[in-house]
């Protein structure tokens, strides 16, 4: 089964303005994330717990194709979206940047999101499954 699975990490800095993180594929260097504060996983206006999530395809109106962050505790719809600003743009979810300007906030991030979407689309479209190890520095 280890064979047939993709682990991506999230290595997250907390700050009072916003989260900021590294996502990795192996040790390598994906993408930089941004995303609100922790505020105890509230609904709207957290960040979500640490954790091992599963990674599934979604595709609304709004976003297109993207990532839903499945089994979350006490949460529902957080999702991997493009968005360069966490308090405007985002309601618990995680959104790929490429450069990090400041807490919460990063730019460009619809330049590294659809190579993710790409990464990751392939490698469902394989059968593979997708986990998404969140955790601290």
């Amino acid at each position: 089964m280890e064979d047939n699975m993709m682990k991506l990490t999230l290595t997250r800095t907390y700050r009072p303005g916003g989260t900021n993180g590294t996502l990795e594929l192996n040790g390598k260097l994906v993408c930089y994330t941004i995303e609100l504060p922790w505020r105890d996983n509230k609904p709207q206006v957290s960040c979500i717990p640490e954790g091992t999530y599963m990674l599934v395809k979604r595709y609304s109106d709004k976003f297109k194709h993207h990532l839903l962050v499945q089994d979350v505790p006490d949460r529902s719809l957080i999702l991997i979206h493009p968005a360069n600003n966490a308090e405007l743009e985002l309601k618990g979810c995680i959104a790929p940047v490429s450069t990090l300007l400041r807490p919460g906030c990063g730019e460009k991030s619809r330049m590294v999101f659809d190579p993710l979407m790409k990464l990751v689309y392939a490698a469902l479209n394989r059968g593979e499954e997708i986990t998404l190890h969140i955790q601290a520095i």
